[in-house]
């Protein structure tokens, strides 16, 4: 064969290599995205909203266990978690005037798998036949600790610890009737906060019911519900007295956000989609963002006003 002939075949060879190869090779596989955070809120009324928008807002992003189409705090705590560009899958198991007793002996089965983070709420006055009485709650938290500790050793427990209760602050016949309208927060934080030293396993109390009085302190919201709402502040509770307002579970999903989160959330503004989709004036958003995060942080809540 001519010696020109043997090197243009050679030439063409190796021309047609690297096609041959190419043809050969499989596209590249996306990168796998990282699986989302699961998160688990346990509560009642105070968890799902009651009295208010938060009720059923945001029910389709959020994933209610018991199929009641529940948004409530934990949708509005995965709006923010959209807004600050995290992924959480966000479920949740709620019941009306229930105890964590309650959920522990219903629907422990429901809940006994691995989670990433969990927020549990107790009844609204620790016990309901003993008010102000933390023994449930301990006893309780504890139970759950070891549940959800033992399917996710490195799980995320927070507790949320709630507001109070205008009926029982200026009513008479209420437990705390006649004391501070602040009182009745604190003492549902004290107890919130030996369920939390007792076991090491809950990295945090939310305090909420701590948020309510900051509010009040900074003039933002009207300390009492039963002689009217004063101008220029906004009202925390619910006609009922008792539950929270769109503007109170707006307070509490905030408050749990920067808990679970440690994102701050008054860069959200005063636009922000959730405030402003259930009437929630722009003033009043900022001034809530401002005051879960002073709440969280030990600030100074009188201080805010002058801000």
């Amino acid at each position: 064969m001519p010696k020109f002939r043997v090197a243009a075949l050679a030439s063409l060879a190796l021309i047609s290599l690297p096609t041959t190869a190419f043809a050969q090779q499989r596209p590249h596989a996306a990168p796998a995205q990282p699986a989302p955070q699961t998160i688990l809120f346990i509560g009642n009324s105070f968890t799902f909203g009651a009295l208010s928008s938060a009720n059923h807002y945001g029910a389709g992003g959020v994933t209610d266990l018991n199929g009641e189409g529940i948004g409530g705090v934990p949708a509005l705590f995965k709006i923010f978690t959209e807004h600050a560009g995290l992924d959480y899958a966000v479920s949740l198991e709620t019941a009306p005037g229930r105890s964590l007793e309650w959920h522990w002996e219903n629907k422990r089965a429901l809940l006994d798998r691995p989670w990433d983070h969990v927020v549990m709420q107790e009844y609204s006055t620790l016990d309901a036949a003993d008010p102000g009485n933390p023994a449930k709650l301990v006893d309780y938290a504890g139970r759950w600790v070891a549940l959800f500790t033992a399917k996710n050793p490195g799980v995320d427990i927070s507790l949320t610890a709630t507001w109070t209760r205008p009926d029982q602050t200026y009513r008479p016949g209420g437990k705390w009737y006649g004391k501070p309208v602040w009182q009745m927060a604190l003492d549902l934080r004290h107890g919130y906060d030996l369920a939390a030293n007792a076991y090491p396993q809950i990295a945090r109390v939310n305090p909420v019911g701590q948020a309510f009085s900051c509010a009040i302190a900074a003039g933002f919201a009207d300390a009492n519900p039963y002689d009217g709402i004063d101008p220029d502040t906004v009202g925390l509770w619910a006609w009922d007295h008792y539950h929270a307002s769109f503007a109170g579970y707006y307070l509490e999903a905030l408050t749990v956000f920067i808990g679970v989160t440690g994102e701050d959330p008054r860069r959200f503004g005063g636009h922000e989609k959730a405030a402003m989709d259930n009437g929630l004036s722009p003033i009043a958003a900022t001034r809530l963002q401002r005051v879960a995060w002073a709440a969280t942080h030990g600030e100074s809540c009188s201080a805010l006003a002058a801000e």
